[in-house]
């Protein structure tokens, strides 16, 4: 994959770097010449002098043979902008940027392009790991009405399938982490002790999902 990347901070230049280890074409962009340094002597891949929204620019860092575009400067409109050109007039489908305002983070994921909001996803860090399990989502759509959380469960469900948590719960078990890896269960899937379940749930249902795991299924 050719993916090009525009920002050559620590966000940008860490992201070519494993994107490059990972064996892909990587072209980063920065208007300031001095950032590749970041980029370390043994990178591979282009440098671009300039902006990401300039078509110039974009041609040299061979957008017409992304992949992927990455806007990850410091600057929430250089992001958009860039974004939204290359999605639109370069046709490049697999596009997302760094945002730092929330509120237009939540704006442009609902039009369609990816953003990673920087506070947000630092704050929900946070959260997850001051909080119990299961009080703040892995991930939610943007308007919050779904989300992905791991879901504390009473000792009792060890033994059980995923189809009795799906009936039990009204909720989907996506995947399961046992022993530090992630897999995809079956229906017939039989829950382990210590294993970590993964459900996709209403957001207004996440109380009703933790009650019905919290007790023993028997009594369901």
């Amino acid at each position: 994959m050719h993916i090009v990347i525009m920002g050559c901070g620590r966000v940008g230049s860490s992201l070519a770097r494993s994107l490059e280890k990972r064996g892909h074409s990587v072209a980063v962009i920065d208007a300031d010449a001095d950032s590749f340094r970041r980029l370390g002597p043994d990178f591979q891949g282009t440098t671009v002098k300039g902006v990401g929204f300039d078509r110039d620019v974009l041609l040299q860092a061979r957008i017409t043979e992304a992949d992927g575009f990455a806007a990850v400067s410091s600057g929430d409109n250089s992001n958009i902008i860039a974004a939204r050109v290359v999605r639109e007039e370069f046709n490049v489908t697999n596009v997302m940027a760094r945002i730092y305002d929330q509120g237009r983070a939540e704006v442009y994921e609902r039009l369609g392009i990816p953003t990673v909001a920087t506070v947000r996803w630092a704050s929900n860090q946070a959260l997850r790991a001051l909080l119990p399990v299961g009080s703040e989502p892995v991930w939610q759509d943007p308007t919050g009405t779904v989300r992905l959380a791991i879901m504390p469960h009473h000792v009792s469900w060890v033994g059980s399938t995923v189809a009795d948590i799906t009936r039990a719960t009204g909720s989907a078990v996506p995947f399961i982490v046992r022993f530090g890896a992630g897999f995809i269960p079956t229906s017939k899937t039989v829950v382990q002790d210590a294993d970590q379940l993964y459900l996709a749930i209403e957001s207004d249902r996440v109380d009703d999902v933790e009650t019905v795991l919290d007790e023993p299924p028997a009594q369901h």
